[in-house]
């Protein structure tokens, strides 16, 4: 049981989140509870939708987005992101379980995907505060400037989206996978 409301459907969300949950519902074929939940708030779900719809439109290739979310959602003991992530990274973005296996463990068996994520996990633990080095490992890596920045961003949306469900407990609704950091 959430700690906060979580809307039975669109129609028991909030007036203004019911567009954006349309929207969802469109795009998903469903409404996960992290969109009901979130819906409690009309601004925070737009903002996340608007903030996870221009990334998606950004220049990280979506395995990599997926890699990212799967190594934050670790480190910060996020369940519900671990296995709406892992669900979408072997469905979607088409990645196998050793690679799962890698990204939860803060590496990726893809040169390029590793300074990602390895950057992505220098940057939750340190709370943004990566060296100059680090910025220039994942430079000589081959990322852009711009791509660094959606690197950040990205770590910054999964953030937000792992404490919502870990401050009000949501409900998972895919194939439980569970942290194995404590």
């Amino acid at each position: 049981m959430t700690r906060i409301h979580l809307p039975a459907s669109i129609d028991a969300a909030p007036t203004a989140s019911r567009p954006l949950l349309e929207g969802v519902n469109k795009m998903l074929g469903s409404v996960p509870n992290l969109f009901r939940l979130t819906a409690n708030s009309p601004a925070t779900l737009e903002g996340y939708l608007g903030l996870n719809g221009a990334l998606s439109k950004g220049s990280l290739a979506p395995q990599t987005r997926e890699r990212i979310a799967l190594a934050v959602a670790e480190i910060n003991g996020c369940d519900y992101c671990l296995s709406a992530h892992t669900y979408l990274a072997k469905n979607l973005a088409k990645l196998d379980d050793a690679e799962i296996a890698a990204n939860r463990n803060g590496t990726s068996s893809d040169p390029k995907a590793d300074a990602a994520v390895r950057f992505a996990v220098k940057l939750v633990e340190a709370r943004g505060r990566v060296s100059a080095a680090d910025v220039s490992e994942v430079k000589v890596a081959g990322y852009s400037e711009a791509e660094i920045v959606e690197i950040v961003a990205h770590v910054a949306l999964n953030t937000l989206t792992n404490y919502l469900n870990e401050a009000f407990e949501t409900p998972i609704d895919f194939p439980v996978v569970n942290a194995n950091a404590a």
